[in-house]
């Protein structure tokens, strides 16, 4: 079993759901939750999987998930990859790894097709 490196003893679930919450505070736009417990071998518990629309907001998102993991659940990413170039932002939670893609670079990759067998929730776009 997956050791998540926190204090927390919060659920993959609820992590991923954490995460959406830090994703839609700077207007993260498609994003969309992988279940992947299901499916034999899996990396991850939990994809989270999110677009922005330019190099600032997708620093933007990372950082707010990252913000908002701390604040609430005293957990930091075990690993972060991609702050540098800022077209794909990866923060790996060990049982939920965070996607945070430029739009075209999201295309490119599809990770929603790579892993067709994970269920796949949309997130509704706050208005707020």
């Amino acid at each position: 079993m997956k050791q998540r490196q926190s204090s927390s003893d919060l659920s993959s679930k609820d992590l991923a759901q954490l995460i959406v919450r830090g994703m839609q505070e700077k207007k993260a736009v498609d994003i969309t939750v992988m279940d992947l417990r299901e499916i034999k071998n899996a990396v991850t518990d939990f994809f989270v999987i999110c677009s922005g629309n330019s190099d600032v907001q997708i620093d933007a998102i990372a950082d707010s998930v990252e913000e908002e993991t701390i604040k609430t659940a005293n957990t930091r990413p075990w690993q972060r990859e991609g702050k540098t170039y800022k077209e794909w932002i990866l923060l790996d939670y060990v049982d939920v790894v965070v996607h945070v893609f430029k739009k075209d670079r999201r295309a490119y990759y599809d990770l929603e097709l790579l892993w067709g067998d994970a269920i796949v929730t949309q997130i509704e776009e706050s208005l707020a």
